[in-house]
């Protein structure tokens, strides 16, 4: 593969992992330390086939739905959290859980009882589909309206305009997430949402650090996983800034083509995606030529979310 002859690789901070995440896979380890292997877990702990293969190797057993778990055996719930009937059949199998729901995507949660209880229809902003998106609109499904799009927003109806609220999946990017909300609160004028943005930090920090560095370069290299929705917005973001993006899961998806005339490439991971596979990217850009390497921060994080109090007593 030819390069120029000096490639300048930006790197965007913060990048992947996110406090969420680190928590998350800690469950899934304290857990098989604890119990031996297999412990469950239900769907991918993580959107990372990196983190899942790891995980594998080291006795987890990763299972679509709980039908798949003997009974009685341990389970833990992915970063994405699940509705009230997956509990429910939890409990029935007389399985032991570990909850690895993000705090943040629980905060939804709590937010999406809040308004159906207090009788509103509540607009879900989110993608079908997605693990969170169902674990949420699995809290009240009676009460709730998922909105995918703009067009979404412009034709989505309620029983009662006047007692209307909405929530969005913590992964989205922020920038269209407004112009959709933007289209609600003009259609729903008593539309009610969250004290704080449900966007949660991780995602909005690597969209605009992504921002801060796509400006700069001629290629913009995304490290994660295709099923990780905070990384697919931080390429859709890249390529709406005009600049070529790609995903990859690790160095080996970096493609010759790519670099021809490139001299500056900006480099960023998803909040699922470990660092490591990060530093292998910039290495093997390095393998081939020279690279200088700039770090362009525009946040520091520092949250720290605590362990369930099951996991904290292994």
């Amino acid at each position: 593969m030819s390069v120029a002859e000096s490639v300048t690789v930006l790197l965007a901070a913060p990048r992947a992992f996110c406090a969420g995440v680190e928590r998350a896979i800690e469950i899934v380890e304290r857990a098989i330390t604890s119990r031996g292997s297999p412990v469950y877990v239900r769907k991918q702990i993580v959107h990372n086939a990196h983190v899942v293969a790891d995980l594998e190797s080291r006795g987890a057993v990763f299972v679509e739905e709980l039908d798949e778990v003997p009974a009685g055996a341990t389970v833990v719930f992915s970063a994405h959290g699940v509705s009230p009937v997956v509990r429910a059949e939890a409990a029935r199998l007389g399985l032991e859980v570990f909850d690895a729901t993000c705090p943040l995507v629980a905060k939804v949660h709590t937010e999406a009882r809040r308004y159906a209880d207090r009788g509103d229809t509540v607009l879900l902003v989110g993608h079908a589909g997605h693990e969170e998106t169902e674990g949420t609109l699995g809290e009240a499904p009676d009460r709730m309206l998922l909105v995918q799009s703009l067009e979404d927003a412009r034709t989505v109806e309620v029983a009662d305009p006047r007692r209307v609220s909405y929530l969005t999946q913590t992964t989205l990017a922020v920038d269209e997430t407004t112009e959709v909300l933007d289209v609600l609160r003009e259609r729903f004028p008593a539309l009610r949402g969250p004290s704080s943005a449900d966007i949660c930090y991780a995602s909005t920090n690597r969209q605009a650090a992504l921002r801060a560095v796509a400006e700069e370069s001629d290629l913009v290299l995304v490290v994660g996983s295709t099923n990780s929705a905070n990384t697919q917005r931080l390429v859709e973001l890249a390529r709406r800034a005009g600049r070529p993006a790609h995903l990859i899961e690790d160095a080996t998806g970096i493609r010759p083509e790519w670099l021809t005339g490139v001299a500056t490439v900006g480099v960023t991971a998803g909040a699922s995606a470990p660092p490591h596979l990060v530093s292998g990217v910039v290495e093997a850009l390095r393998a081939r030529g020279p690279v200088t390497v700039v770090e362009r921060e525009v946040a520091r994080e520092t949250i720290e979310f605590t362990m369930p109090g099951a996991v904290r007593s292994l």
